[in-house]
């Protein structure tokens, strides 16, 4: 993931401390955003491996993202009353927000998968009987890189990929989901498995989901046009518009 906020997102002010400032957040946030990625990471792997080792790691980590959430958090409410922004730096502002929030709830679907993976490590699943899951979590995996890259270069266009990326992840999820009942109705023995198989899903999708709550923001920051509740189709054609 690479940091490219060129001159056109940039906008200096008469303070340099208070340029400094915003600079800050952005970066901060890009470090949380990789610290969130590296607990869904592990989580994955430690879901796909049954590592109770690496799954008890992510829950003690996650300690780490609330608090580096606060901070940002504290750090933005701190520019909002002393700096009153406008404009396009009051949008920055908005849009860190509610990203870190997002970034956090990421965080903590990780290590609801890491406590999956815990209870799953107690029934010896097959490797095999993760193939679809292990399908979704590369998907989502790949939609929060690329949100958090958009994030990095406010581009819009990637955006809008993810937000559309995420169609596939729902498809997938929803096929899982489906799978899973099978399985129960057909081997009542096979809920326990099934059950957390359908877990581990929801927390993945639920990932991806927030994925493309933070390329809102960058949308919204990058054109101040809020796009929640509007159809993609709809989105692309008002920022042709424009």
């Amino acid at each position: 993931m690479t940091s490219l906020f060129d001159s056109e997102n940039i906008h200096h002010h008469i303070s340099k401390q208070y340029d400094q400032e915003l600079l800050d957040i952005r970066n901060r946030v890009l470090a949380l955003g990789g610290l969130v990625e590296s607990q869904v990471e592990s989580a994955i792997t430690a879901l796909i491996e049954c590592d109770v080792e690496l799954a008890e790691r992510v829950i003690a980590d996650d300690y780490r993202v609330n608090s580096m959430e606060v901070a940002i958090d504290e750090d933005c409410t701190h520019i909002l009353a002393l700096r009153q922004p406008a404009a396009r730096d009051l949008r920055l502002v908005v849009a860190v927000i509610k990203t870190i929030t997002d970034l956090e709830r990421i965080g903590d679907e990780a290590k609801r998968m890491a406590r999956v993976a815990i209870d799953l490590a107690a029934h010896y699943p097959k490797k095999n009987q993760f193939t679809d899951l292990q399908q979704l979590a590369q998907h989502v995996r790949g939609l929060l890189r690329e949100a958090l890259d958009a994030f990095a270069r406010i581009d819009v266009d990637e955006a809008l990929r993810v937000v559309q990326e995420d169609r596939q992840v729902d498809c997938e999820y929803e096929s899982i989901m489906r799978q899973q009942i099978t399985y129960m109705m057909e081997d009542p023995r096979s809920i326990p498995l099934a059950l957390n198989i359908m877990w581990s899903a929801r927390s993945l999708e639920r990932i991806g989901d927030r994925s493309c709550n933070i390329c809102e923001y960058v949308i919204y920051y990058a054109k101040g046009k809020n796009i929640r509740h509007i159809s993609i189709e709809q989105v692309q054609a008002d920022l042709r518009r424009n």
